[in-house]
């Protein structure tokens, strides 16, 4: 499945790898490295830009199953309307009805055998295409999410006004989690409080 189009992306990993391990180490410091911001986001961007592209060529992969399964299904309703036919003409040449019946019916079933057949074989060809174009693009997303997640770490710790900027985001997102938390809460608070009205008013009915 891998061809010369599959490399972009990993190529463009490999660039920032490479890129990480040429910067500068920081003094004193066995881990971390300088990294010029500029450079880094002009990698980044170049991988931003093929992981779209790469993504559309691998959904048109899976859009082919859809063509698969129906060009099986135009040969196998092909195939059933040909042995109908088949049985007429069986059923009009034979002088005995009932041997030209079996006859024809065989050859219903056997058409019937070989339709189901094409179909399988596409669904299962249609499934491991579609699987495999899957993972590989799940794989490059890891990849992806993986060499990010690195250049993130070490534009941190040279961005104080980005680190920042993440920070305050992170807050507003916890501060949004929690409060969508306290509201399921209360609506699960108030639709118990419902139930026990609901069932006062039973009990005083009955």
């Amino acid at each position: 499945m891998q061809d010369s189009r599959d490399s972009r992306i990993e190529q463009k990993i490999e660039d920032i790898y490479a890129f990480v391990e040429s910067c500068k180490m920081q003094r004193l410091s066995a881990t971390r490295v300088i990294v010029p911001k500029d450079e880094l986001y002009d990698l980044l961007d170049d991988l931003r830009r093929d992981i779209p592209t790469e993504i559309k060529r691998y959904r048109k992969i899976l859009n082919q199953r859809d063509q698969i399964l129906d060009d099986a299904n135009t040969k196998a309703q092909a195939m059933l309307a040909d042995a109908k036919e088949q049985y007429k003409a069986l059923v009009e040449e034979h002088n005995i009805m009932q041997q030209a019946y079996q006859q024809a019916e065989k050859t219903v079933n056997e058409a019937n055998a070989r339709a189901q057949a094409i179909i399988d074989d596409a669904r299962k060809q249609a499934e491991e295409i579609g699987n495999g174009a899957i993972y590989y693009t799940s794989d490059l997303l890891t990849m992806a999410e993986k060499t990010i997640q690195a250049a993130y770490t070490n534009t941190l710790n040279n961005s104080k006004v980005l680190e920042k900027s993440l920070s305050d985001y992170l807050e507003t997102v916890r501060k949004n989690k929690a409060e969508l938390v306290v509201d399921q809460s209360s609506a699960a608070q108030n639709n118990s409080e419902a139930d026990k009205e609901q069932m006062a008013d039973d009990l005083s009915a009955e």
